[in-house]
Protein backbone atom coordinates (compact mmCIF):
# COMPACT_ATOMS: atom_id res chain seq x y z
CA UNK A 1 0.00 0.00 0.00
CA UNK A 2 1.04 3.39 -1.19
CA UNK A 3 -0.70 6.65 0.06
CA UNK A 4 -0.04 10.34 -1.46
CA UNK A 5 -1.76 13.04 -0.76
CA UNK A 6 -1.78 16.37 -3.05
CA UNK A 7 -2.71 19.98 -1.45
CA UNK A 8 -3.50 21.87 -4.80
CA UNK A 9 -5.31 24.91 -6.51
CA UNK A 10 -8.08 24.65 -9.40
CA UNK A 11 -5.34 26.45 -11.62
CA UNK A 12 -2.53 23.74 -11.10
CA UNK A 13 -4.84 20.90 -10.10
CA UNK A 14 -5.43 18.90 -13.50
CA UNK A 15 -1.91 18.00 -14.30
CA UNK A 16 -0.96 16.98 -10.71
CA UNK A 17 -4.10 14.99 -10.12
CA UNK A 18 -3.30 12.97 -13.16
CA UNK A 19 -0.40 11.32 -11.27
CA UNK A 20 -2.81 9.56 -9.55
CA UNK A 21 -4.75 7.96 -12.51
CA UNK A 22 -3.94 4.64 -11.64
CA UNK A 23 -4.63 5.15 -7.92
CA UNK A 24 -7.00 2.49 -6.19
CA UNK A 25 -9.28 4.90 -4.18
CA UNK A 26 -9.09 8.88 -4.06
CA UNK A 27 -10.81 11.21 -1.39
CA UNK A 28 -11.09 14.60 -2.55
CA UNK A 29 -12.05 17.57 0.07
CA UNK A 30 -11.73 21.40 -0.47
CA UNK A 31 -13.76 24.69 -0.84
CA UNK A 32 -17.08 24.78 -2.69
CA UNK A 33 -16.20 27.70 -4.39
CA UNK A 34 -13.83 25.42 -7.33
CA UNK A 35 -15.14 23.38 -9.41
CA UNK A 36 -13.48 19.80 -8.85
CA UNK A 37 -14.62 18.08 -11.81
CA UNK A 38 -11.93 20.91 -13.55
CA UNK A 39 -9.51 18.78 -11.72
CA UNK A 40 -9.74 15.94 -14.44
CA UNK A 41 -11.55 13.20 -11.55
CA UNK A 42 -13.48 11.50 -14.39
CA UNK A 43 -10.38 10.23 -16.61
CA UNK A 44 -9.23 8.28 -12.99
CA UNK A 45 -9.00 4.66 -12.64
CA UNK A 46 -9.65 4.08 -9.38
CA UNK A 47 -13.20 4.95 -6.88
CA UNK A 48 -13.08 8.97 -6.55
CA UNK A 49 -15.00 9.87 -3.45
CA UNK A 50 -15.37 13.42 -3.15
CA UNK A 51 -17.35 15.93 -0.20
CA UNK A 52 -16.53 19.78 0.15
CA UNK A 53 -15.11 21.35 3.03
CA UNK A 54 -14.92 24.68 5.31
CA UNK A 55 -12.30 27.22 3.62
CA UNK A 56 -10.44 24.36 2.00
CA UNK A 57 -8.04 21.56 3.61
CA UNK A 58 -5.04 20.39 5.50
CA UNK A 59 -2.61 18.40 4.95
CA UNK A 60 1.14 17.50 6.19
CA UNK A 61 2.23 20.25 3.86
CA UNK A 62 -0.06 22.89 5.21
CA UNK A 63 -3.22 24.71 5.13
CA UNK A 64 -4.80 25.16 1.41
CA UNK A 65 -7.86 27.30 0.69
CA UNK A 66 -7.98 25.12 -2.44
CA UNK A 67 -8.23 21.30 -2.50
CA UNK A 68 -6.66 18.75 -0.80
CA UNK A 69 -6.34 14.80 -2.68
CA UNK A 70 -5.65 11.99 -0.74
CA UNK A 71 -5.01 8.45 -3.29
CA UNK A 72 -4.17 5.07 -2.17
CA UNK A 73 -2.47 2.64 -4.49
CA UNK A 74 -3.29 -0.76 -3.26
CA UNK A 75 -3.37 -3.60 -5.71
CA UNK A 76 -3.69 -6.11 -3.10
CA UNK A 77 -7.06 -4.52 -1.29
CA UNK A 78 -10.64 -3.52 -3.01
CA UNK A 79 -12.76 -0.37 -2.84
CA UNK A 80 -15.47 0.46 -4.39
CA UNK A 81 -17.60 4.08 -4.44
CA UNK A 82 -20.95 4.99 -5.24
CA UNK A 83 -23.15 8.58 -4.60
CA UNK A 84 -26.82 8.76 -4.52
CA UNK A 85 -28.98 12.00 -3.91
CA UNK A 86 -31.61 11.62 -1.39
CA UNK A 87 -34.19 10.40 -3.62
CA UNK A 88 -36.70 9.01 -1.75
CA UNK A 89 -34.95 9.69 1.21
CA UNK A 90 -31.59 9.94 2.75
CA UNK A 91 -31.99 6.66 4.87
CA UNK A 92 -32.88 4.52 1.63
CA UNK A 93 -30.07 6.15 -0.58
CA UNK A 94 -27.03 5.07 2.27
CA UNK A 95 -28.84 1.77 2.47
CA UNK A 96 -28.69 1.79 -1.81
CA UNK A 97 -25.53 3.61 -1.96
CA UNK A 98 -23.92 1.40 0.26
CA UNK A 99 -24.72 -1.74 -1.94
CA UNK A 100 -23.26 -0.45 -5.02
CA UNK A 101 -20.03 0.52 -3.14
CA UNK A 102 -19.94 -3.11 -2.20
CA UNK A 103 -20.72 -4.47 -6.43
CA UNK A 104 -18.26 -1.94 -7.10
CA UNK A 105 -15.25 -3.26 -5.28
CA UNK A 106 -16.83 -6.75 -6.63
CA UNK A 107 -17.20 -7.84 -2.83
CA UNK A 108 -21.19 -8.20 -2.70
CA UNK A 109 -22.69 -10.26 0.55
CA UNK A 110 -18.72 -8.84 2.78
CA UNK A 111 -18.18 -6.74 5.57
CA UNK A 112 -15.74 -3.96 4.60
CA UNK A 113 -12.88 -3.56 7.47
CA UNK A 114 -14.22 0.15 7.40
CA UNK A 115 -16.87 2.36 5.71
CA UNK A 116 -15.90 6.32 4.59
CA UNK A 117 -19.10 8.28 4.22
CA UNK A 118 -19.59 11.82 3.44
CA UNK A 119 -23.24 13.79 2.87
CA UNK A 120 -25.09 16.98 3.04
CA UNK A 121 -25.75 18.16 6.22
CA UNK A 122 -28.98 17.30 8.13
CA UNK A 123 -30.03 13.84 8.22
CA UNK A 124 -27.12 11.47 9.23
CA UNK A 125 -28.45 9.99 12.03
CA UNK A 126 -30.84 8.10 9.07
CA UNK A 127 -27.26 7.90 6.95
CA UNK A 128 -25.78 5.90 9.33
CA UNK A 129 -28.50 3.87 9.76
CA UNK A 130 -29.44 3.40 6.22
CA UNK A 131 -25.40 2.25 5.94
CA UNK A 132 -25.59 -0.70 9.17
CA UNK A 133 -28.85 -1.70 7.36
CA UNK A 134 -26.56 -3.70 4.62
CA UNK A 135 -23.55 -4.45 6.83
CA UNK A 136 -24.14 -4.43 10.04
CA UNK A 137 -23.44 -2.22 13.18
CA UNK A 138 -20.38 -3.60 13.88
CA UNK A 139 -18.35 -2.11 10.99
CA UNK A 140 -17.03 1.11 11.79
CA UNK A 141 -18.30 3.72 9.61
CA UNK A 142 -16.15 7.04 9.93
CA UNK A 143 -16.42 10.60 7.97
CA UNK A 144 -18.03 13.75 7.75
CA UNK A 145 -20.72 16.32 6.69
CA UNK A 146 -20.23 18.31 3.69
CA UNK A 147 -19.27 21.97 4.53
CA UNK A 148 -19.11 25.24 2.61
CA UNK A 149 -17.51 28.62 4.06
CA UNK A 150 -20.21 30.69 5.48
CA UNK A 151 -23.26 27.90 6.52
CA UNK A 152 -25.15 29.23 3.53
CA UNK A 153 -25.85 25.77 2.23
CA UNK A 154 -22.84 26.14 -1.08
CA UNK A 155 -21.60 22.11 0.20
CA UNK A 156 -22.21 19.52 -1.78
CA UNK A 157 -21.03 15.85 -2.79
CA UNK A 158 -19.09 14.39 -5.30
CA UNK A 159 -17.71 11.37 -7.53
CA UNK A 160 -15.60 11.73 -10.74
CA UNK A 161 -18.50 13.20 -12.88
CA UNK A 162 -21.43 14.51 -10.81
CA UNK A 163 -22.21 16.30 -7.97
CA UNK A 164 -25.22 16.34 -5.35
CA UNK A 165 -26.91 19.39 -3.20
CA UNK A 166 -28.17 16.56 -0.89
CA UNK A 167 -26.68 13.18 -1.21
CA UNK A 168 -24.20 10.90 0.02
CA UNK A 169 -21.16 9.12 -1.24
CA UNK A 170 -20.02 6.05 0.51
CA UNK A 171 -17.24 4.14 -0.04
CA UNK A 172 -16.09 0.39 1.12
CA UNK A 173 -12.90 -0.37 2.23
CA UNK A 174 -10.94 -3.75 2.44
CA UNK A 175 -7.57 -2.70 2.62
CA UNK A 176 -4.77 -5.15 2.31
CA UNK A 177 -3.08 -3.53 4.90
CA UNK A 178 -4.37 -2.84 8.50
CA UNK A 179 -6.10 0.26 9.75
CA UNK A 180 -7.21 1.61 12.87
CA UNK A 181 -8.78 4.55 14.05
CA UNK A 182 -9.84 7.17 17.33
CA UNK A 183 -12.94 9.56 17.02
CA UNK A 184 -12.84 12.14 20.54
CA UNK A 185 -13.39 15.63 21.08
CA UNK A 186 -11.73 18.24 22.97
CA UNK A 187 -14.51 19.21 25.34
CA UNK A 188 -14.96 18.69 29.15
CA UNK A 189 -18.07 18.76 31.02
CA UNK A 190 -19.40 20.79 33.31
CA UNK A 191 -21.82 20.57 36.19
CA UNK A 192 -24.61 22.20 34.76
CA UNK A 193 -27.07 19.84 32.75
CA UNK A 194 -31.08 19.07 32.48
CA UNK A 195 -33.60 16.58 30.55
CA UNK A 196 -35.11 17.42 27.11
CA UNK A 197 -38.55 17.34 27.68
CA UNK A 198 -39.88 18.74 24.35
CA UNK A 199 -38.73 18.73 21.07
CA UNK A 200 -39.10 19.42 17.07
CA UNK A 201 -37.02 17.89 15.17
CA UNK A 202 -33.74 18.98 15.72
CA UNK A 203 -35.04 21.63 17.78
CA UNK A 204 -34.90 21.76 21.12
CA UNK A 205 -37.62 23.81 22.62
CA UNK A 206 -37.63 23.06 26.13
CA UNK A 207 -34.90 21.48 28.35
CA UNK A 208 -36.73 20.39 32.49
CA UNK A 209 -39.89 22.02 31.26
CA UNK A 210 -38.87 25.73 30.36
CA UNK A 211 -37.78 27.18 26.88
CA UNK A 212 -34.44 25.45 25.97
CA UNK A 213 -32.37 28.70 25.20
CA UNK A 214 -32.89 30.20 28.34
CA UNK A 215 -31.75 27.43 29.82
CA UNK A 216 -28.47 27.08 27.85
CA UNK A 217 -27.94 30.86 28.24
CA UNK A 218 -27.76 30.26 32.27
CA UNK A 219 -25.32 27.48 31.41
CA UNK A 220 -22.90 29.50 29.89
CA UNK A 221 -23.96 32.51 31.97
CA UNK A 222 -24.90 35.21 29.22
CA UNK A 223 -21.66 34.54 26.97
CA UNK A 224 -24.22 33.78 23.91
CA UNK A 225 -27.09 35.96 23.44
CA UNK A 226 -29.66 37.23 21.00
CA UNK A 227 -31.20 40.41 19.50
CA UNK A 228 -34.29 41.15 21.40
CA UNK A 229 -35.48 43.03 18.67
CA UNK A 230 -35.42 39.74 15.72
CA UNK A 231 -38.25 37.10 16.38
CA UNK A 232 -36.45 34.92 14.03
CA UNK A 233 -34.33 32.07 14.23
CA UNK A 234 -30.79 33.60 14.98
CA UNK A 235 -27.37 32.29 14.25
CA UNK A 236 -25.25 31.43 17.63
CA UNK A 237 -22.43 29.15 15.92
CA UNK A 238 -19.78 30.66 16.87
CA UNK A 239 -20.99 32.13 20.24
CA UNK A 240 -21.52 28.09 20.93
CA UNK A 241 -18.35 26.82 19.76
CA UNK A 242 -16.52 26.62 23.16
CA UNK A 243 -19.91 25.93 25.11
CA UNK A 244 -21.63 22.63 23.42
CA UNK A 245 -24.33 20.16 24.61
CA UNK A 246 -22.96 16.77 25.43
CA UNK A 247 -25.13 13.58 25.75
CA UNK A 248 -23.19 10.62 27.87
CA UNK A 249 -23.35 7.45 25.79
CA UNK A 250 -20.67 5.35 27.07
CA UNK A 251 -17.96 5.09 29.93
CA UNK A 252 -14.53 3.28 29.39
CA UNK A 253 -12.35 2.43 32.16
CA UNK A 254 -14.20 4.32 34.14
CA UNK A 255 -14.56 7.62 32.54
CA UNK A 256 -17.07 9.05 30.73
CA UNK A 257 -17.45 9.47 26.17
CA UNK A 258 -19.66 12.30 25.30
CA UNK A 259 -21.13 12.44 21.97
CA UNK A 260 -21.40 16.70 21.07
CA UNK A 261 -24.54 18.79 19.19
CA UNK A 262 -23.56 22.30 18.53
CA UNK A 263 -26.15 24.64 19.23
CA UNK A 264 -26.97 26.32 15.68
CA UNK A 265 -29.33 28.79 16.39
CA UNK A 266 -31.84 29.92 18.75
CA UNK A 267 -34.90 32.64 19.17
CA UNK A 268 -36.38 34.71 21.64
CA UNK A 269 -39.37 32.15 22.14
CA UNK A 270 -36.21 29.89 23.46
CA UNK A 271 -36.12 27.38 21.10
CA UNK A 272 -32.67 26.17 20.41
CA UNK A 273 -31.65 24.33 16.94
CA UNK A 274 -28.80 21.62 16.78
CA UNK A 275 -26.30 20.41 14.43
CA UNK A 276 -27.48 16.77 15.72
CA UNK A 277 -30.88 15.03 16.59
CA UNK A 278 -31.50 14.36 19.97
CA UNK A 279 -34.24 12.65 22.03
CA UNK A 280 -36.95 13.73 24.56
CA UNK A 281 -35.77 11.97 27.86
CA UNK A 282 -32.00 12.85 27.29
CA UNK A 283 -29.86 14.51 29.16
CA UNK A 284 -27.74 17.44 28.04
CA UNK A 285 -24.50 18.55 29.56
CA UNK A 286 -23.19 21.63 29.12
CA UNK A 287 -19.19 21.22 28.09
CA UNK A 288 -16.61 23.79 27.93
CA UNK A 289 -13.62 23.83 25.93
CA UNK A 290 -10.88 26.37 25.37
CA UNK A 291 -8.98 27.25 21.91
CA UNK A 292 -5.62 25.52 23.52
CA UNK A 293 -7.51 22.30 23.28
CA UNK A 294 -8.61 22.60 20.44
CA UNK A 295 -5.41 22.94 18.87
CA UNK A 296 -3.86 20.03 20.72
CA UNK A 297 -6.52 17.83 20.40
CA UNK A 298 -5.97 16.69 17.22
CA UNK A 299 -2.74 15.72 17.71
CA UNK A 300 -4.02 13.68 20.15
CA UNK A 301 -6.72 12.21 18.24
CA UNK A 302 -3.94 11.33 15.83
CA UNK A 303 -1.72 9.66 18.51
CA UNK A 304 -4.95 7.48 19.63
CA UNK A 305 -5.35 6.59 16.27
CA UNK A 306 -1.76 4.63 15.82
CA UNK A 307 -2.34 3.19 19.53
CA UNK A 308 -5.53 1.91 18.53
CA UNK A 309 -3.75 -0.31 16.13
CA UNK A 310 -0.44 -1.14 17.78
CA UNK A 311 1.02 0.95 15.69
CA UNK A 312 2.64 3.21 17.89
CA UNK A 313 6.25 2.59 16.50
CA UNK A 314 5.97 0.90 13.23
CA UNK A 315 5.52 2.91 10.05
CA UNK A 316 2.50 4.05 8.88
CA UNK A 317 1.22 4.82 5.05
CA UNK A 318 -0.93 7.53 5.61
CA UNK A 319 -4.26 8.90 7.63
CA UNK A 320 -7.42 10.45 6.68
CA UNK A 321 -8.61 13.15 9.64
CA UNK A 322 -11.97 14.77 10.26
CA UNK A 323 -11.75 18.00 11.83
CA UNK A 324 -14.94 20.26 12.71
CA UNK A 325 -15.08 23.18 10.65
CA UNK A 326 -16.79 24.97 13.50
CA UNK A 327 -14.00 23.98 15.72
CA UNK A 328 -11.29 25.34 13.06
CA UNK A 329 -13.60 28.20 12.29
CA UNK A 330 -12.47 28.87 15.83
CA UNK A 331 -8.84 28.48 16.11
CA UNK A 332 -8.68 29.31 12.17
CA UNK A 333 -5.50 31.65 12.85
CA UNK A 334 -3.65 28.90 14.75
CA UNK A 335 -4.18 25.97 12.21
CA UNK A 336 -0.53 25.35 11.13
CA UNK A 337 0.07 24.60 14.60
CA UNK A 338 -3.10 21.77 14.46
CA UNK A 339 -1.18 20.43 11.36
CA UNK A 340 2.14 20.66 13.62
CA UNK A 341 0.79 18.56 16.37
CA UNK A 342 -0.79 16.14 14.01
CA UNK A 343 2.35 15.48 11.64
CA UNK A 344 4.24 14.95 15.41
CA UNK A 345 1.75 12.35 15.85
CA UNK A 346 2.06 10.76 12.58
CA UNK A 347 5.65 11.32 11.98
CA UNK A 348 6.28 11.42 8.39
CA UNK A 349 3.37 10.20 6.63
CA UNK A 350 0.60 12.33 4.42
CA UNK A 351 -2.33 12.93 5.94
CA UNK A 352 -5.40 14.86 4.46
CA UNK A 353 -7.86 16.52 7.05
CA UNK A 354 -11.02 17.87 6.12
CA UNK A 355 -13.29 20.38 7.88
CA UNK A 356 -16.81 19.43 8.28
CA UNK A 357 -20.38 20.26 9.47
CA UNK A 358 -20.78 17.36 11.50
CA UNK A 359 -18.93 14.30 12.32
CA UNK A 360 -19.53 10.42 12.29
CA UNK A 361 -17.63 7.85 14.06
CA UNK A 362 -17.68 4.86 15.91
CA UNK A 363 -17.79 5.13 19.96
CA UNK A 364 -16.61 2.07 21.80
CA UNK A 365 -20.00 0.59 23.65
CA UNK A 366 -22.24 3.23 21.63
CA UNK A 367 -21.70 2.49 18.07
CA UNK A 368 -21.67 4.27 14.63
CA UNK A 369 -23.03 7.76 16.14
CA UNK A 370 -23.07 11.15 14.63
CA UNK A 371 -21.98 13.85 17.08
CA UNK A 372 -20.72 18.05 16.21
CA UNK A 373 -16.98 19.45 17.15
CA UNK A 374 -15.41 15.88 16.88
CA UNK A 375 -12.20 14.59 15.26
CA UNK A 376 -12.05 11.44 14.31
CA UNK A 377 -8.51 10.08 12.37
CA UNK A 378 -8.33 6.89 10.19
CA UNK A 379 -4.60 5.86 10.12
CA UNK A 380 -3.30 3.17 7.37
CA UNK A 381 -0.56 0.58 8.30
Amino acid sequence: MKIRVLSITAQAGAEAVQELRSASFVAVHGTCSLDPHALGLVELQGQVHGATSCLGAMSHAGVTDGVAVFAIDDPDGAYGTAMLPFDPDSYSAARAATMQALAAADRLGEKPELVWVSSTPGTEEAILAGIESVIGTDVPIIGGSAADNDVSGQWFVFDKSRREAAGVVVTVMFPSRPVSFAYHNGYSPTEKSGTVTRIEGRRVIEIDHRPAFEVYREWCEGAVSLDPGDPGMQSILSDSTLAPLGRRVAELDGLPSYLLAHPAAANTAGALELFATVEEGEVLTCMTGTQAGLIDRAGRVAALARAAGGMETSPIAGALMVYCGGCMLSVRDRLEEVVAGVAGSLGPAPFLGTFTFGEQGQIIGAGNRHGNLMISCIVFG
